[in-house]
């Protein structure tokens, strides 16, 4: 089998292998710099720790948007369409059963 001199060895230890679980996303950036902070909320806590932050140049925060999408695009075609969890109960002060995007700032899911 030839080498690929383009191919690129990544080795993933076992503590990063385990992976960090994240329910909450913010993303902000600078003028050469996105930084994203990986949080998990937990129901009624008020406090929530950042379990991991990326700093990337802005391109490759769009090459990080476009595999995304590209992702998602070819998870939908193999288990269907992703859609927004609502809550069973319509009622109460949450904005009609919307529930809160936690991946953008004032956004609805």
């Amino acid at each position: 089998m030839a080498n690929n001199p383009n191919e690129i060895k990544i080795e993933l230890t076992p503590e990063v292998a385990r992976g960090i679980y994240s329910n909450l996303a913010v993303i902000s950036h600078g003028a050469n710099e996105f930084f994203i902070d990986f949080i998990t909320m937990a129901p009624n806590m008020p406090q929530a720790k950042v379990q991991s932050r990326i700093v990337m140049t802005p391109e490759n925060a769009k090459n990080l948007l476009g595999a995304l999408m590209e992702n998602v695009k070819k998870y939908e075609a193999t288990f269907g369409e992703i859609r927004p969890k609502r809550p069973v109960n319509q009622g109460g002060n949450n904005g009609g059963g919307e529930i809160p995007n936690p991946f953008i700032m004032g956004g609805k899911a």
